[in-house]
């Protein structure tokens, strides 16, 4: 899929301390589950695509928590975050993930989101001035805004809610390129066919919809992306963005490029934090 402030202190508090996952309330009140890995100076926060959840970051978090401090979320209506939220859109996912930076008080902070995750860390980071010094897509934000009209996603979400897992899994399955492994396909489409139909056509016309230049003029900090070769990108629209844009292709791979070839993955990303980091000390 192409796309794909302030937290009163009454929201911060933490619960669940005694293992797994813990917790906080987002702006709205919906608990948004996370877990914290590493004690490293810079940290990497992952957010999860669209009917994901923080699980898939399974091959990154043992890999990166040596180095830096890692976070995993589960945004709203996923994963073992609340359900309590009627619309669900990118800045409401935005302020799930800045109200766990604020929570752990966090600094030196690069958002990694995949997919719907670019839309949601763009929001996050607005929220965030201050602690986060770059944002890095995962096959995402290869546009500025949307490809699709209203009626085309229309269409779309007329097909999920007649047959919403059998339309999911043709989705999904169509993502990953014709020589991926065979199981590891099984496993994301039948997963992501188990979202809650609620949710997943909710974030999926917001998010496809959502036009993020607005945002994006209110960011200081660069944006760099690791993306699959499966889409182009269009480098042109991303020159009025002027803390500074980059992207890097991996080779044959698809749109889950980190579960495909996790420690190609895991390489590609270290080095591409070292430019990151390299670039602001100039």
């Amino acid at each position: 899929m192409k796309r794909m402030l302030l937290i009163p202190a009454i929201l911060l508090l933490l619960a669940g301390c005694g293992g797994g996952s813990d917790s906080v309330s987002s702006l709205d009140g919906v608990p948004i589950a996370f877990e914290k890995t590493g004690e490293g100076d810079v940290t990497l926060v992952l957010v999860h695509g669209w009917c994901c959840d923080k699980s898939y970051w399974r091959e990154q978090v043992p890999a990166l928590a040596d180095s830096f401090t890692v976070v995993t979320l589960d945004l709203a209506g996923h994963g073992d975050s609340g359900l309590a939220r009627t619309d669900y859109t990118m800045p409401a996912f935005g302020a799930d993930v800045a109200a766990v930076v604020a929570a752990l008080d966090l600094h030196n902070v690069y958002l990694i989101g995949h997919s719907m995750g670019g839309a949601v860390i763009v929001e996050a980071a607005r929220l965030l001035p201050d602690r986060v010094i770059g944002l890095i897509g995962i096959d995402t934000l290869q546009e500025t805004n949307s490809l699709y009209t209203e009626e085309q996603i229309d269409g779309y979400t007329q097909g999920m809610q007649a047959d919403f897992s059998g339309r999911m899994k043709e989705m999904v399955t169509g993502m990953f390129p014709a020589n991926a492994d065979t199981a590891l396909v099984r496993l994301v489409s039948s997963d992501m066919a188990s979202a809650p139909p609620e949710v997943a056509l909710s974030a999926f016309k917001n998010y496809l919809l959502v036009d993020m230049r607005p945002s994006l003029n209110q960011l200081k900090a660069p944006l760099w992306c690791l993306n699959a070769n499966q889409y182009p990108i269009n480098f042109e629209a991303w020159k009025f963005y002027k803390p500074g844009y980059t992207a890097v292709v991996m080779q044959d791979v698809g749109h889950f490029l980190f579960l495909e070839k996790p420690q190609e993955f895991n390489k590609e990303l270290v080095k591409l934090i070292d430019r990151m980091q390299n670039h602001k000390r100039r």
